[in-house]
C-alpha cells in the first residue's frame, strides 16, 4: 500500500510554503469529477494559459478541460470516436486525449499522484529536497511541471534519444535534466541514473513511474471513470465495453483498466509493447522509437494476473501513421479516398507516437475478438503532435516527401492491414510468467521486498484493491492540508 505516515515537523513547512505561494491541492475526486471544483477557482482560471506555471492549474489535471489553450473552462470528456472508415473494423474505438493536459500529456496526472501523498503527509519536504523524475519522456516532464507549481526543485532524467522538443522544453522547466544512454527501451539506465543520486546526494527524493503505486490509483481513479464517461457517451442502444488497451510504459494507465473491469467484469485488458523489444511477448529485448513506453523489464505497478492479452506493434508502423495523420498528402488521401471526416481528421494532430499504437493495439483487439458494431474498445492518447515535429523532419530526410502512393500505403497496411499476429491471449501460466519477470529488476536490481512481490499474485485481488481503496484517505489528507493552508 501507499505509504501515508505523517512526519509532521515537515509537513507544517510544506504547508507555510503553500501559503505563500497560494497552492491549492485538488483532490483525485475532484479530478474524477472536475464539476466539482469550487465556482471561484472555475472563474480565475479563465485567466490561466493551458500550459501557464500558475499553481491555478493544478485544477486542470483531468481530462475535462475545454479544448483552448488559453482561458479554457470545464466541459465533458475529452474523448475522439474513431470511425470505422479510418480503422477498418466494426467496433467503435474511442481514445481520451492527453493533448488538453497542462503541458499537453496525461502524465502530468500520474506525477501527481505520485507526488501529492508524499507531499500531504510531510514525506517530501519541499523547502529543501529535490524531486526526482525517471522517465522515457512524458513523465519526467510532468514531474517538473508540478514541481514548479508546487515551489519544488526537479531533476528530470530522460534517455538521450527522445525527441528533441522534450529537451528543449525541460530546459525551461526543471531544475536540472540529464539524459541518459540509450531509447526508450533503455530503461535499466534510467534507473542506475537515480540510484547514483541517492548514494552521492541526501538533498534527492525519486518518484519512479515504474514502482510508485500513486501513478496505478491516479489512473485507477482519475482515467478510469473518464474512460467510462467516454464509453457511455458512444455507446449507443446496445453498446457494451468490450475492451481496454493500453501501450505499456509505466503501467500506469494498466490502473484503468483495473477500474474498467471492477465496473464491466466481461471488458478485456490488453497491454501492448513495441515489436522491436517483445518483453511481455517473449521475455525479449530490443531497442524501438514509440517514444513514451519503456521495455526490458515489467514494472512494478502492473497487475499482470488482471491483464488479458499483450499485444505487439511494429515501431515503424507508429513512425509512418504520425505522417499519414500530420502531413497533408496524408490527411488529403484520408479525406479523398477514405471519406474520413473533417472533424475526424481535425482531431489526428491530438495522436501523438504511442497514441497511435494504442489505436493499433484496439484495432488488433477487434479483429481478433471478432467485434461488432456494438462493442466499443477504449485507450488513451497519452499525448498528441506537439512533441514531435522533429521526428516528423526527421522522416521527410530519411524517407523523403509524403506522396499519395505513401499514405495509400500507410493507409491500407499499417492502418487498416492491421492482422492478428504478435498478439497473446493470456493463460493463468501465461500471467505468471510475465508477473515472475519481475523479480529480476525489482528484487534483484531494485531492492523491493520478496514478499510484497509473492503479495500482488497471491493475495489478488485484494493488494489491489487495498491500494484503490486509499483514495478517499489520501483525498481526506488532501483536505486537512488545504484546511491547514487556509486559502
Amino acid at each position: 500500500m501507499i505509504d501515508l505516515s505523517i512526519n509532521q515537523t515537515v509537513l507544517q513547512r510544506t504547508v507555510k510554503l503553500a501559503r505563500e505561494r497560494g497552492i491549492v491541492l485538488p483532490t483525485l475526486a475532484e479530478m474524477a469529477h472536475p464539476e466539482t471544483i469550487a465556482g471561484p477557482v472555475k472563474e480565475r482560471l479563465a485567466a490561466v494559459g493551458l500550459w501557464d506555471v500558475d499553481p491555478l492549474n493544478l485544477f486542470r489535471i483531468h481530462w475535462h478541460n475545454e479544448a483552448k489553450e488559453s482561458g479554457g473552462g470545464i466541459g465533458g470528456v475529452n474523448a475522439v470516436c474513431f470511425p470505422s472508415s479510418l480503422t477498418g473494423v466494426k467496433a467503435k474505438i474511442v481514445a481520451l486525449s492527453g493533448k488538453w493536459f497542462p503541458t499537453g500529456c496525461h502524465k502530468v496526472g500520474a506525477s501527481y499522484g505520485c507526488l501529492v501523498p508524499r507531499l500531504v503527509t510531510g514525506q517530501f519536504d519541499p523547502t529543501r529536497h529535490k524531486a526526482v523524475w525517471p522517465s522515457t519522456g512524458n513523465y519526467c516532464r510532468g514531474g517538473a511541471y508540478n514541481s514548479l507549481l508546487l515551489g519544488c526543485s526537479s531533476i528530470a532524467i530522460l534517455p538521450q534519444g527522445m525527441s528533441r522538443e522534450r529537451f528543449e522544453w525541460l530546459s525551461k522547466i526543471a531544475g536540472e535534466v540529464i539524459a541518459t544512454p540509450g531509447c526508450e527501451s533503455n530503461v535499466k539506465e534510467i534507473f542506475d541514473k537515480t540510484w547514483e543520486l541517492k548514494r552521492t546526494r541526501d538533498d534527492v527524493v525519486v518518484f519512479n513511474q515504474f514502482e510508485e503505486l500513486g501513478n496505478h490509483l491516479w489512473h485507477y481513479a482519475v482515467t478510469g471513470p473518464a474512460l467510462e464517461e467516454a464509453f457511455l457517451q458512444v455507446k449507443g442502444e446496445k453498446g457494451r465495453l468490450a475492451g481496454v488497451c493500453f501501450t505499456s510504459g509505466s503501467s500506469g494507465s494498466t490502473g484503468a483498466g483495473d477500474y474498467i473491469k471492477d465496473k464491466y467484469p466481461q471488458a478485456k485488458l490488453a497491454v501492448g509493447e513495441a515489436l522491436q523489444c517483445p518483453t511481455l511477448l517473449q521475455n525479449g529485448y530490443g531497442d524501438h522509437r514509440i517514444e513514451g513506453i519503456g521495455d526490458k523489464h515489467v514494472p512494478w505497478i502492473h497487475n499482470v494476473r488482471n491483464t488479458d492479452m499483450v499485444i505487439a506493434i511494429d515501431d515503424a508502423d507508429s513512425q509512418n501513421l504520425l505522417r499519414l495523420f500530420n502531413e497533408a498528402a496524408g490527411l488529403q488521401y484520408l479525406a479523398q479516398e477514405a471519406h474520413v471526416d473533417e472533424e475526424i481528421l481535425g482531431k489526428l494532430s491530438w495522436l501523438g507516437i504511442s497514441g497511435i499504437a494504442n489505436l493499433l493495439c484496439a484495432i488488433k483487439m477487434a479483429k481478433y475478438y471478432e467485434m461488432d458494431e456494438n462493442d466499443v474498445v477504449a485507450t488513451v492518447l497519452t499525448d498528441s503532435i506537439a512533441f514531435y515535429g522533429s521526428r516528423l523532419a526527421e522522416l521527410q530526410e530519411q524517407e523523403g516527401d509524403y506522396t499519395q502512393t505513401k499514405a495509400a500505403y500507410d493507409f491500407g497496411c499499417r492502418l487498416q492491414g492491421q492482422r492478428c499476429d504478435n498478439m497473446l491471449e493470456l493463460t493463468y501460466p501465461q500471467k505468471k510468467r510475465i508477473h515472475n519477470l519481475k523479480y529480476y529488476t525489482w528484487i534483484e536490481q531494485q531492492g523491493k521486498d520478496l514478499a510484497e512481490l509473492n503479495a500482488q499474485w497471491y493475495d489478488y485481488p485484494g493488494y489491489w484493491q487495498n491500494v484503490h481503496q486509499q483514495a478517499g484517505e489520501i483525498d481526506r489528507l488532501i483536505n486537512e492540508f488545504n484546511q491547514a493552508v487556509g486559502l
